[in-house]
């Protein structure tokens, strides 16, 4: 694939290969030989198949997500070892464990009439099981991603027992092992509840989807249809990878694999346009990371605002559109403006076909991305229309021989990719589901929503900013889907308190979940990117949030002011095309800012004008429009009239 896109003088080389195929073994943990290998593919694939069968007759809420964790645990304990030095083979204490891990779920599904009736009473039976799948969840998430999210479930369940000790306003009763193992294991409030919910429905038929499409061979069509778009100029490099990150990031929903997936290919021609290998990978991961708010998928958390707000999905992606298109307009703005700074290269591509010829050979990969949205437009809830779009994707493989899913290989690793893939955001839902439990319980998030409004003294703005640090702080030790579920329960109540439509709280929690991937000092989609470029993880961090930066202030658009809920297509048609254009010019007045280049490198009044100018324009009111498109002019004029061009501060 490589040498399709760059022709004879492609930069990779074997070590840097090699270096990404290992670095995306470890990302996927999939087995590749042996007996170990059979049997990971039997149960994926079962999985996977159970999954797509429910999605059609449906299976009783508790024993559906009971299965799914049974599947989840089973598949994590093997694949996810003890020690690093068993990956990939039989290590005796996990296969046992794997095979105790399905005994909490068989126990329910065997009691299942009984068990449900007993959450106030549980026998010594219940409380067994249910300890052991508490602990079962914690060292499944420990495993597939890491200490921080099970050490803050510990965190909150030692809360919840021990609540009556802790002073004002944090107080409460304090719970028994009893009441808490009831709630956790024997309800749909706590590890069986909405995040769990989503994981079994939504996001394990979307990652089977984004497994069909690439084995069908979409994304290596996404690129190539990414470079003939942007055509032969100094900043083609960059804006390919931010088009083909779009078009990847789509079907997948996952920034770090979106990165890793496009830097094997993109990274060489970055070399050759002039990007040094910091600034290289930090525009991989900030294009990867938009994978998460990217339509028509987005990422798990997403699904999850589905369930919260019992709205459609259809309704989410409405909601996430306009974001969407801000976000990847300031990096392509970025991107433009700092070709032309520091002088990007043009770069020739060899491509062996024109546009024209490799879209009508393989338009096709197109019609599954449609059909999700169309469907669910003409009324299919969004399980049955992923469900259509994976027979659709299935099919429309055989139009072409090079692409047909009808070799068994291809199959099947589509078929065990799906259920693989979903297994870390599946442990973290689990593991959420403990925090979430807890919540319920002890009533912490109205309690939390009422210590960030008395430090912002009932101030919207305020609170927004208290509110984009702390999902920042707890992105930095959790993925995006644990920190939207933890920041959701204990920041969107304030928001909601002071006015702001329940939607656009979430949205604001969601969208700085997915920065928050971004964000210095630690960040998994640029340290994924530095691995492969070979730079520097902070520096490629801080690169990162540079080509992000001007999308920060999006989420304050619509929450701090009432007619910012334009920008969620929310509202009158003439507010909403106003926020939409007046955004559009804002975020290009703060990326020409932040670069220091608009019309031509800018002088230190000019830079400190283009970003006012910009911060005035987010801001959703017609009078401030006004100011900000003066100011904007101003700049302008002096870039015009001045006719030498010096050196920018």
């Amino acid at each position: 694939m490589e040498n399709d896109i760059l022709g004879k003088n492609s930069l990779i080389d074997e070590e840097r290969l090699l270096k990404a195929k290992e670095y995306e073994e470890e990302l996927t943990v999939i087995p590749t030989k042996g007996m170990f290998y059979k049997v990971i593919t039997v149960v994926a694939i079962s999985m996977s198949l159970f999954h797509l069968y429910v999605a059609v007759i449906p299976v009783t809420t508790q024993k559906l997500r009971g299965i799914h964790l049974a599947f989840v645990f089973f598949l994590s304990f093997l694949l996810y070892p003890s020690l690093k030095r068993y990956k990939n083979r039989f290590f005796w204490p996990d296969v046992v464990l794997a095979i105790f891990a399905i005994s909490p779920i068989v126990y329910l599904l065997l009691n299942f009439e009984n068990f449900i009736y007993r959450v106030i009473t549980p026998t010594n039976l219940d409380l067994f099981f249910g300890i052991a799948i508490i602990l079962l969840v914690l060292e499944a998430s420990r495993r597939s991603c890491g200490i921080a999210m099970p050490v803050i479930a510990i965190i909150f369940l030692i809360y919840a027992v021990t609540g009556q000790y802790f002073p004002a306003p944090w107080t409460h009763r304090g719970y028994d092992v009893e009441r808490i193992v009831g709630l956790m294991y024997m309800t749909l409030e706590g590890i069986f509840g909405v995040p769990i919910a989503v994981s079994s429905t939504f996001i394990i038929l979307f990652t089977i989807y984004g497994a069909f499409l690439a084995e069908s061979g979409a994304g290596k069509f996404f690129i190539d249809f990414a470079l003939s778009v942007m055509g032969r100029g100094p900043a083609a490099a960059g804006r390919t990878v931010t088009v083909a990150s779009f078009l990847l990031g789509g079907p997948s929903g996952s920034g770090t694999a979106t990165t890793v997936t496009l830097a094997t290919v993109a990274y060489p021609m970055l070399v050759k346009s002039g990007y040094s290998k910091d600034e290289a990978g930090g525009l991989l991961a900030a294009g990867g990371i938009g994978a998460v708010l990217s339509p028509p998928i987005l990422g798990a958390a997403a699904f999850i605002i589905c369930e919260m707000l019992r709205i459609s999905y259809l309704d989410v992606i409405t909601l996430a559109t306009i974001p969407t298109v801000l976000f990847y307009f300031s990096i392509f703005l970025m991107v433009e403006f700092d070709s032309r700074k520091f002088g990007k290269r043009k770069i020739e591509f060899s491509l062996s076909e024109s546009l024209g010829s490799i879209t009508s050979k393989y338009w096709f990969h197109f019609t599954s991305l449609f059909a999700v949205i169309v469907l669910m437009f003409f009324g299919l809830t969004p399980i049955y229309a992923v469900f259509w779009s994976i027979v659709i994707s299935f099919f429309t493989s055989f139009i072409r021989q090079d692409t047909a899913l009808y070799y068994p290989s291809r199959l099947i690793n589509a078929l065990r990719d799906g259920s693989v893939k979903v297994l870390g955001v599946a442990s973290i839902c689990a593991c959420a589901g403990i925090i979430v439990g807890v919540t319920t319980l002890t009533g912490i998030g109205l309690k939390f929503s009422f210590i960030i409004l008395k430090y912002a003294g009932n101030s919207l703005l305020l609170t927004a900013i208290y509110s984009a640090v702390i999902c920042w702080v707890i992105g930095l030790a959790v993925p995006v889907t644990a920190t939207y579920i933890i920041c959701v329960v204990l920041i969107a109540p304030a928001f909601i308190t002071l006015g702001v439509p329940d939607y656009a709280a979430h949205m604001f929690v969601f969208y700085y979940a997915v920065l928050s991937e971004v964000s210095p000092p630690t960040a998994l989609a640029p340290f994924a990117a530095a691995a492969l470029t070979g730079g520097n993880p902070y520096k490629t961090t801080m690169y990162s949030w540079k080509y992000t930066l001007p999308a920060f202030l999006v989420p304050f658009t619509f929450t701090i002011h009432p007619e910012g809920i334009g920008l969620l297509l929310r509202g009158p048609f003439f507010m909403v095309l106003e926020n939409i254009i007046s955004s559009l010019i804002g975020i290009m007045a703060l990326a020409g800012g932040v670069v220091g280049w608009f019309l031509k490198k800018t002088t230190l009044i000019e830079r400190v004008l283009l970003i006012v100018s910009g911060l005035i324009l987010v801001y959703p009111a017609l009078i401030y429009d006004l100011v900000g498109l003066g100011l904007l002019g101003i700049t302008i004029s002096m870039q015009i009239f001045r006719k030498v061009n010096i050196s920018s501060s």
